[in-house]
């Protein structure tokens, strides 16, 4: 199964979760539907999973609580909001970096439609420019 196709499914399934649901709640009863319809898909998931921050290297004590991790692979970020804003894709961002991860998706229950974006980060490329600029 490709990476797409991965990423499919997962939103294909918090479709479900929107449609079912609409908007209006909070973010704690999107993630438990969520996970249910991600039983009935057989997506393979991790809820609440503990990833490690690492710096330099070495884990730190602190610790990022992923809503989801399918696959082994794909952070899934949850949120109940009005409207994203930016703020939430820089903190999914934050997480890919910190994590080692290098996929996540961002999905908004919160408004009339779900929204959902994808998030690369390739730490190889960010690596290299951050070391031409010094």
């Amino acid at each position: 199964m490709t990476t797409d196709e991965q990423t499919y499914r997962i939103i294909g399934a918090a479709m479900t979760v929107h449609r079912a649901l609409g908007s209006g709640f909070l973010e704690a009863v999107y993630q438990e539907a969520l996970e249910l319809e991600l039983i009935a898909l057989n997506i393979p998931h991790h809820r609440e999973k503990a990833l490690p921050i690492l710096y330099r290297g070495t884990p730190l004590q602190a610790f990022y609580k992923a809503d989801f991790v399918c696959f082994d692979t794909t952070i899934v970020e949850l949120k109940a909001l009005k409207q994203l804003s930016g703020v939430e894709e820089a903190q999914v961002i934050n997480y890919l970096k910190a994590s080692g991860l290098n996929k996540a998706l961002l999905l908004n229950f919160g408004a009339s439609s779900l929204q959902h974006k994808r998030l690369v980060f390739n730490l190889r490329e960010s690596a290299q420019s951050a070391d031409n600029h010094e």
